[in-house]
């Protein structure tokens, strides 16, 4: 059997993005590989420090977000609808927590959380991403912070949520109509991403 140390190398020269973790050693305490390893490297797991069964990073799940996340940002701009454009106009079922006249809540289909609800303005009016918020979207922006807490109230995370927003593609940005997740039911940890 490898090495955490050595498996640790030997993966790190095949996937540049986990170079930082092998050279600083603060993040990863150990590895955790399954039988098939060779031949299914998403199923490699990392083991935070002191959390054996706590997993830190999984690599499927990140390189499909990015990969996603690239062509978004291409037609960001295009004006075309976007998914949410297509919820907004009951062309595509959801699962509505709220609604008002300028904002939408509905539950996400890919949920992190127990409680995970995407929250939206009805009228996109160039807010594709927070970083192209104008003075004129100041009155859109608190409706969706003060709707993100109406969800966290109807939903009893009152007590405990998240509220997170994905800026452009680094962030993992997918679909270009600002959005806010709140994301609560269970113990957030920090750092988050």
């Amino acid at each position: 059997m490898l090495s955490a140390q050595k498996f640790m190398a030997a993966l790190s020269s095949s996937f540049a993005i986990f170079g930082n973790y092998t050279k600083t050693g603060r993040v990863f305490a150990g590895v955790r590989a399954s039988p098939g390893i060779y031949s299914n490297v998403g199923s490699v797991k990392f083991l935070a420090a002191n959390h054996s069964r706590r997993y830190l990073c999984r690599i499927s799940a990140t390189h499909d977000e990015e990969a996603s996340a690239k062509p978004a940002a291409a037609n960001a701009d295009s004006g075309a609808p976007t998914i949410f454009d297509k919820i907004i106009a009951k062309e595509i079922p959801s699962t509505i927590v709220y609604e008002d006249d300028k904002v939408l809540a509905f539950r996400d289909i890919n949920p992190q959380a127990p409680v995970h609800v995407l929250v939206i303005p009805k009228l996109r009016d160039g807010l594709t991403e927070l970083g192209k918020a104008e003075p004129r979207h100041k009155e859109i922006l608190g409706e969706l912070l003060y709707a993100a807490r109406i969800v966290a109230e109807k939903e009893g995370i009152l007590d405990g949520f998240r509220v997170v927003i994905n800026n452009g593609p680094s962030a993992c940005q997918s679909v270009y109509h600002l959005h806010l997740h709140v994301l609560g039911g269970r113990q957030m940890k920090w750092p988050p991403g």
